[in-house]
């Protein structure tokens, strides 16, 4: 008969349960790993703030202390990658490589290379962000727990994605960006078996890393009103400006990338020392100019009166150190440093327009902080609706959903126009050539 199944045919509904259950027992790996990383480098930050301010009071040379500090966090991090190669860089351009197909799922040695590594090379203050190591781990756990339950192999890889989304969730506070990252930039897909699991996994993620991290907008922003429909050209304009400076960023990322990789015959661990160095020396200088970007993008929204040129100059800073941190190969992210830099651009871009518009609207630094992080984020990785409500979870702001919309529609639209790849898919086809020629 058409309508009974013969013993053959796969219950559905038992596979569904078991991805599941599976999504569920690695969300709570991921939520109280991931939860515990954030809590560490809270601690690591704090510290490294500590150590500045202590070293900028000492006779002499106390500057040399950072650039010592951040270089062998570096270096340490990369010598970490050295026994677990899967653990460089950010982890994304993996993860979305299992998703296609196109590799493996990550090993459960890669969390505790991840943590570690990651937790070094942030908290000595290099310009990383704490998301690529955690979307890694939730990954890995994910893979683990679909393999622990003998789960369908098509299965174990669905986990990969849901649980990477769970991974961003809890590094940014963000549920729903989180469930978004897994199905709009890894997946590229919504399946509605991928999408009850990263539904699952990043829910119970997010939940349990709140008991550790608590539950408030990682980001807190006073009122701000909704601009005028008569003014949203000036976000257009400005969402196609930002769309320029992120095919820039994505050219520098893969020069750098690339050309720290020439270097060859030195050991990557110098390499990564060496560039620490430099960014502890930027550090000593002004504590702004390198690290994940949290503080000062919280500076920045709470109006810290920072004179203009000093923001053009840590725009400038941060724009290339963020970069070259990466070419480290030390385990850390791109997304958070994006954030400060699309804030740095707001702020600067906003006193563009009070000079144009004197008498114009009373929140345009806000407003344009809040629009310059969703679009420069959408800029450079071409995940429009992800950067949009992560950026609306970060910072509790929806008044702004409508200029923030026109502008990432305007940066994605001029980057693709420029011809420049996403950066994941470049990193991914660079990663995966790599290990061809190897």
């Amino acid at each position: 008969m058409s309508g009974t199944r013969t013993r053959s045919q796969p219950d559905p509904m038992r596979g569904m349960l078991r991805l599941g259950v599976a999504a569920i027992l690695a969300g709570i790996g991921i939520g109280f790993v991931g939860g515990g990383f954030r809590w560490c480098l809270d601690g690591a930050n704090d510290l490294r703030g500590d150590l500045l301010d202590w070293a900028s009071r000492l006779p002499g040379p106390g500057w040399l202390i950072p650039v010592v500090v951040t270089a062998a966090g570096a270096g340490v991090g990369t010598l970490i990658v050295r026994f677990v190669p899967l653990a460089s860089g950010s982890g994304v351009q993996q993860v979305e490589a299992v998703a296609h197909g196109l590799d493996d799922p990550p090993p459960l040695r890669v969390v505790p290379a991840k943590f570690v590594g990651g937790l070094l090379a942030l908290g000595a203050g290099l310009t990383l962000g704490r998301e690529g190591p955690t979307v890694h781990m939730g990954a890995a756990i994910g893979a683990w727990v679909g393999r622990v339950l003998r789960v369908d192999p098509d299965d174990v890889r669905l986990l990969t994605t849901s649980l990477a989304g769970a991974g961003l969730g809890v590094a940014f506070n963000a549920p729903v960006g989180g469930g978004l990252f897994a199905l709009e930039e890894v997946a590229r897909s919504f399946r509605i078996r991928l999408l009850l699991a990263t539904m699952l996994g990043v829910g119970v993620a997010v939940g349990c890393a709140r008991i550790i991290i608590g539950d408030s907008p990682d980001f807190s922003v006073g009122d701000v009103a909704a601009p005028s429909v008569v003014i949203l050209p000036i976000f257009l304009v400005f969402g196609a400006v930002t769309g320029l400076i992120g095919v820039v960023y994505n050219r520098l990322i893969l020069t750098l990338f690339d050309g720290v990789k020439r270097f060859g015959s030195v050991p990557p661990e110098i390499r990564a020392a060496l560039i620490g160095a430099v960014v502890g020396g930027l550090l000593a200088v002004d504590a702004d100019a390198a690290g994940g970007g949290d503080t000062l993008s919280q500076n920045l929204l709470d109006g810290a009166h920072i004179a203009l040129p000093t923001i053009a100059i840590l725009l400038v800073v941060r724009f290339v150190v963020g970069p070259l941190s990466y070419a480290t190969g030390t385990p850390g992210g791109l997304f958070a440093p994006l954030l400060a830099v699309g804030a740095l651009w707001g702020v600067l871009f906003a006193a563009l327009v009070n000079l144009a518009v004197p008498a114009g609207y009373d929140d345009w630094t806000v407003a344009l902080i809040v629009v310059g992080m969703a679009a420069f984020f959408a800029a450079v990785v071409r995940a429009p609706i992800t950067g949009i409500v992560l950026v609306m979870e970060l910072t509790a702001v929806t008044t702004v959903t409508v200029p923030m919309l026109i502008a990432t529609a305007a940066a994605v639209a001029v980057a693709n126009a420029a011809g420049s790849p996403p950066i994941y898919d470049s990193l991914r086809r660079r990663m995966l050539a790599g290990r061809s020629t190897s």
